[in-house]
C-alpha cells in the first residue's frame, strides 16, 4: 500500500530524501515531471532538500488541463524512452511534482510506460494534497470529456509538504477549500461546521493538522476500497455535476466541485430529506468565493450530455452521491434527467 510521508520533527522533504536513499532505490534513475509553475516555484525547494534527486532529469508539460491529453502523454513517453535506454521497469522512478493535472498525467504515464514503473507524488497545491494525488486515479481528458481515459494504480509514495502552499495564489487556495469542505461534510460534522463558518467569515481555518486529517481520511477510504466498488464512491460527492460543469464552463476543478456540491445538496433535500438549513448555510458560506452560474435550457442539455458520460453511471442510470445528513453520505442514488434539468435551472435561484 502507498506510503504517505507527513512532516514530523523533520520536514516531509527531508523524510522523502531519507526514503529515496534506501536500498530499494539503489541504481534507480529518477525523472521529475513538472509544469512551468512548479519548475519556477517548487523544483528549487525540492532539489535543495532532497539530495537524492540532484542528478534527476526533468520533463516539463503544459500548465493545467491542457497537459491531460494522449498527445502530451505520448510526448512524455518519448522523452522517457530517450532518457532511460537500457534501464528496466524497476530502475526508473517518476516523481510527479505539481497539482492534480501533473499527478493525473504522471500516474497514467507511470502505469503504462514499460508496462508500469514506480511513481511518487509530491503534490504542491491544496487540491492535490488532500485529493488528486491520493488514491491512484489517473485520468486523461478526451473529446471534451474529463478523465475519459485512465487507470487506477496506486503511487508508491506520497509526500505531503505544506510549505509548497506558500507559493500558491489565493485563488488556488480557495479551490482547495472546496475539497476540504467536501471531505469534512462526508466525515466530520464538527470540522465541517468549523471550516464552513470560517469560510463564511473570510477567516480561513487551515492548518497542517487539518490537511493531514483530510489526507488520512481519503487514504483510509481508498485502502478499504481501492478500485471504487463500494465505499470509495462517497468521495465523488459533488463530482457528478462538478465534472460536467468544469468541462462545460472551463472552471477550475475546486470551484466546479463547490458548485457541484450545491447541486448534490439540493437533490439531497428533495430526495433524502436532508435539512434545508444544510444547503442554505453552505450557500451562505461560499457565495463570496464563487459565482453561482445561471444556465438556460441549451446550457442544461449540453451539461446533461456530459453527465451522461460520467464514469459512475451504470446500466444506463445516472448515479449520484447524496447526503442524508452531515457525515452520512449515500452512494448510487439514481437521478433522472428531469431532476438534473430542475437542479441546473434552479441553481441560480437557490
Amino acid at each position: 500500500m502507498t506510503k504517505i510521508i507527513f512532516p514530523s520533527r523533520y520536514s516531509a522533504l527531508s523524510l522523502l530524501n531519507r526514503h529515496l536513499k534506501s536500498p530499494k532505490y539503489q541504481g534507480c534513475k529518477f525523472i521529475i515531471l513538472i509544469d512551468e509553475n512548479t519548475y519556477n516555484n517548487c523544483l528549487p525547494l525540492l532539489i535543495s532538500q532532497v539530495s537524492a534527486l540532484e542528478e534527476a532529469e526533468f520533463v516539463e508539460v503544459p500548465i493545467g488541463e491542457e497537459a491531460k491529453s494522449l498527445e502530451i502523454a505520448s510526448q512524455v513517453i518519448s522523452s522517457l524512452l530517450e532518457s532511460t535506454p537500457g534501464l528496466g521497469r524497476n530502475n526508473v522512478v517518476l516523481i510527479n511534482l505539481g497539482g492534480g493535472c501533473v499527478s493525473d498525467l504522471g500516474g497514467f504515464i507511470a502505469s503504462v510506460f514499460r508496462r508500469g514503473i514506480r511513481y511518487i507524488n509530491v503534490p504542491t497545491t491544496l487540491v492535490s494534497m488532500i485529493d488528486a494525488a491520493i488514491g491512484g486515479k489517473s485520468g486523461l481528458n478526451h473529446d471534451g470529456i474529463k478523465n475519459a481515459i485512465g487507470v487506477i494504480n496506486q503511487p508508491e509514495t506520497i509526500c505531503i509538504e505544506p510549505s509548497f502552499l506558500d507559493t500558491l495564489p489565493s485563488a488556488e487556495m480557495k479551490n482547495g477549500l472546496f475539497e476540504m469542505l467536501k471531505t469534512f461534510i462526508l466525515s466530520n460534522p464538527d470540522n465541517y461546521e468549523a471550516l464552513r463558518n470560517s469560510v463564511e467569515h473570510n477567516e480561513i481555518l487551515l492548518s497542517d493538522s487539518l490537511i493531514q486529517e483530510c489526507v488520512s481520511f481519503k487514504h483510509s477510504v481508498v485502502k478499504a476500497d481501492p478500485n471504487e466498488h463500494g465505499i470509495r464512491k462517497i468521495l465523488n460527492f459533488g463530482h457528478t455535476f462538478g465534472h460536467a460543469i468544469e468541462s462545460y464552463c472551463a472552471l477550475p476543478h475546486g470551484e466546479a466541485v463547490g458548485i457541484g456540491m450545491v447541486c448534490a445538496l439540493y437533490l439531497s433535500v428533495k430526495k433524502l430529506g436532508l435539512e434545508k438549513s444544510v444547503l442554505a448555510s453552505y450557500l451562505k458560506a461560499i457565495k463570496s468565493y464563487i459565482k453561482i452560474p445561471s444556465f438556460n435550457l441549451k446550457d442544461v442539455e449540453s451539461i446533461l450530455e456530459l453527465i451522461k458520460q460520467d464514469k459512475k453511471n451504470s446500466e444506463g442510470m445516472i448515479l449520484c452521491v447524496l447526503l442524508q445528513e452531515i457525515g452520512s453520505p449515500v452512494i448510487d442514488v439514481a437521478i433522472d434527467e428531469n431532476e438534473i434539468r430542475d437542479t441546473l435551472l434552479n441553481l441560480k435561484k437557490l
